[in-house]
């Protein structure tokens, strides 16, 4: 995959000449910067990467194999190789626009094409998508740690299974624990290559999810029990055709990056970099749900459910199966876990970009950054406790904002053409962008719509 040369010849090579154009960019003005920040002398590539990678690789890795269902596992892989290839497009997009107009930030970007309220709409997009994203992941980890009820019947989590029913256990004091003893820590670091070792770590929990995945499919290979899966979409009627596209949306959440791509780009060390941070993190994260959508799929087959972690849920039929789904479940909460302050990062400056225009940098003003990032995680732990229900309704908000983020916004800023940069390919390749995203939103929509209606039908 290609980025072009994102930074023209005389663009410094290191960051002690780096200055930031906006006031209200992600990170500090120079001249601010080497006051509070005068021992950091920039990201390095390695962290760089990790961060963006951690960044794409959250919840929608589960959601992966249940695409294959849908499109069968060649169009399915050749689905998830061609998103990351749109989504390399949208972001090179984005940084060609931001280079020419010298805009430090997504939202700056945005502000400039299309003024005040296309600046606002891109805060309220990514509010909608990562405070959505942040209450499913505690929702998840509540899930697996303490276990949930649905239809009367309770699915006991980890916890619950090695130590009993307990009020520790419980789902209110577990997800506390986790609030105060991992994702309050974790949040408050003021700068998002802080974070480049809790997400190498998180990378290598989605590693350890796909090798268990790998091993447990090899076993039931050999012994013979997994049937020959599905190759191409299963299209009987109009209503079959159109399902295909419901797929989209969750494969563009799965790519998703955008509204972090311009801090981690801020603070490299060298910026002209990021062509390969963008390269390496894509094609990474595109390795891993290759193989988790080809390796779930084939395990699972066609009982391959929405989120494929409800299937380790099961005996797998095979030895220390109880053992090998408790890692799977440890795992991917752990990951989630360090998942959380990489996606709330851009949550806060955004909410705090939203509220405060005109106010100096957030990491400048110490009572500001507390009292945003203590209520942001306040609101986003009672939503967790108190609506876990939502899951559907998040996951349709977050993945419609998503949509935007990655591809709409990117497009209308390419139309713009303010700075008269953009070629007719550049055009074009917006313009079906835009019409992907809308036809396959509105259809997503209807599908699930009608699928609602149909249900809520036969119950009566």
């Amino acid at each position: 995959m290609t980025i072009g040369n994102l930074a023209p010849k005389k663009e410094r090579k290191s960051r002690k000449s780096k200055g930031v154009i906006d006031e209200n960019a992600p990170l500090l003005p120079k001249g601010q910067e080497d006051v509070v920040f005068d021992e950091f002398n920039g990201a390095s590539f390695t962290g760089a990467v990790f961060n963006l990678s951690t960044t794409i690789v959250g919840a929608g890795i589960m959601a992966l194999p249940a695409t294959m269902k849908v499109l069968g596992l060649v169009l399915g892989i050749s689905m998830i190789i061609f998103m990351a290839f749109l989504t390399e497009a949208s972001i090179e997009l984005i940084l060609r626009f931001s280079r020419a107009g010298k805009s430090a930030s997504y939202g700056g970007l945005m502000g400039e094409a299309f003024g005040k309220y296309g600046k606002i709409l891109l805060q309220i997009s990514v509010l909608v998508n990562n405070l959505g994203v942040l209450i499913v992941y505690m929702i998840i980890i509540g899930d697996v740690l303490s276990g949930t009820s649905s239809s009367g019947v309770h699915h006991a989590g980890v916890l619950e299974g090695w130590f009993g029913e307990h009020w520790w256990t419980g789902r209110a004091i577990i997800l506390l624990v986790t609030t105060l003893g991992i994702f309050a820590p974790l949040s408050c670091f003021k700068r998002i290559d802080s974070l480049s070792f809790t997400s190498a770590l998180s990378v290598a929990l989605a590693v350890v999810f796909l090798v268990i995945t790998v091993g447990i499919t090899v076993v039931k290979l050999f012994n013979g029990s997994i049937a020959m899966p599905r190759l191409l979409p299963d299209v009987t009627d109009v209503s079959s055709f159109f399902k295909l596209f419901t797929v989209v949306p969750v494969l563009v959440t799965a790519y998703i990056c955008h509204y972090n791509v311009h801090s981690i780009h801020n603070e490299l060390e060298d910026s002209t970099q990021i062509r390969g941070v963008v390269q390496t993190s894509l094609a990474l994260c595109s390795s891993v749900y290759i193989m988790t959508s080809l390796f779930g799929f084939l395990l699972f087959g066609d009982g391959t459910l929405d989120d494929v972690l409800a299937n380790f849920d099961t005996n797998l039929g095979i030895p220390y199966s109880s053992v090998l789904n408790d890692a799977v479940r440890v795992s991917y909460a752990a990951h989630l876990m360090l998942v959380f302050p990489i996606v709330f990062f851009p949550l806060r400056l955004n909410l705090d970009g939203l509220l405060f225009p005109s106010a100096r940098p957030l990491v400048l003003d110490n009572m500001r950054f507390a009292l945003v990032t203590i209520g942001l995680i306040s609101v986003i732990f009672l939503g967790a406790n108190f609506i876990p229900s939502i899951w559907d309704a998040f996951q349709f908000t977050g993945a419609t904002a998503a949509v935007c983020l990655g591809f709409i916004f990117p497009a209308a800023i390419t139309l713009k053409d303010r700075h008269n940069i953009a070629t007719k390919k550049d055009k074009i390749l917006s313009v079906f962008m835009i019409v992907l995203a809308v036809f396959s939103n509105a259809v997503a929509i209807y599908s699930d719509a009608y699928a609602l209606f149909k249900n809520s039908s036969r119950r009566e």
